[in-house]
């Protein structure tokens, strides 16, 4: 469907001239106002010296740098999600070796939370970038924060989007799609003035960009943890519409990214469905649902349809 004024797909476009590099985004602390000072970071000052950093960057191997550009675009991940995506081929030992080594050269920190119970071991354990991590990866940011303790709920969220950055990751490496670009809040989120210049903030989940054969695919991700009533859901759906009529993200990208909605069961995909339904017919075509184990699929399928 055609934003206003775009005449074109608002959802998909020839891949000619699309970017074949993934770039590693830059997302600030967490979005998360319950967030407390954190106990997790050791009691070493939080400042890294210009000399020490660019040591610390000498040092570092091509699956360091990896590991760091994760967890700059997707902020935090388990240690078995970094070993799908980083340590294929390599021992579980050698890989906890690894991670250790760079969490005690403060380039990423573990979280006090595992997740998975105690039966997850070492898999379970949630990393961050630490100081110098952020530093290394995030340049242009004037200062460096400790990492944050959040709660659970907001821990759970984000690792299930990194999750679905993983699937993505490992469809890409099995030659399914081409990922192009995948960014998390708030380096998502999109600001734009409603009527009467009113200044809004969209913030999607997340925001995808696939190269499937000779089309490219723009995506707006809501991993939705059943957790919001029906009525938010219908609030964010309206915030997407106006998005969608400002007509700013079809004069910047020449399309209108889909809105796709994972959700962790049928109930709750009845629940979503419902209310994708009741929005103005003219904005059917923005939304789409899946449930999360079926994201990729789902994906695959294409923005089109």
């Amino acid at each position: 469907m055609s934003g206003p004024g775009s005449g074109r797909s608002a959802d998909r476009v020839t891949k000619a001239g699309a970017s074949t590099q993934v770039k590693t985004t830059s997302s600030g602390q967490f979005a998360d106002g319950s967030c407390t000072s954190s106990d997790v970071a050791t009691k070493r000052p939080s400042y890294v010296t210009a000399r020490r950093l660019t040591s610390l960057e000498r040092s570092l191997f091509e699956r360091d740098r990896q590991v760091l550009a994760t967890l700059a675009r997707v902020r935090v991940a388990t240690a078995h999600q970094l070993y799908q995506l980083h340590f294929e081929g390599v021992t579980r030992r050698q890989g906890r070796a690894s991670l250790a080594s760079l969490a005690d050269r403060r380039l990423i920190t573990r979280l006090p939370r595992v997740v998975g119970g105690v039966r997850a071991g070492s898999t379970g354990y949630v990393y961050t970038l630490d100081v110098a991590g952020q530093r290394l990866m995030r340049p242009d940011h004037d200062r460096s924060q400790r990492p944050w303790s959040v709660g659970r709920a907001f821990l759970d969220h984000s690792l299930a989007v990194t999750e679905v950055y993983v699937q993505l990751a490992l469809a890409q490496r099995d030659g399914r799609l081409r990922l192009a670009d995948f960014s998390t809040e708030p380096t998502c989120w999109r600001r734009f003035h409603g009527q009467g210049g009113v200044r809004l903030v969209l913030k999607p989940d997340a925001a995808a960009r696939l190269v499937l054969g000779q089309y490219e695919d723009r995506w707006f991700l809501e991993v939705d943890r059943g957790t919001e009533s029906s009525t938010a859901i219908a609030r964010k759906c309206e915030l997407y519409r106006r998005y969608w009529q400002a007509g700013v993200e079809q004069a910047r990208m020449g399309v209108f990214p889909k809105v796709l909605w994972l959700v962790p069961d049928e109930r709750r995909h009845a629940v979503v469905v419902d209310v994708l339904g009741r929005q103005p017919a003219e904005a059917w075509p923005l939304f789409a649902s899946a449930l999360f184990n079926d994201a990729v699929q789902r994906l695959l399928r294409g923005a089109g349809e």
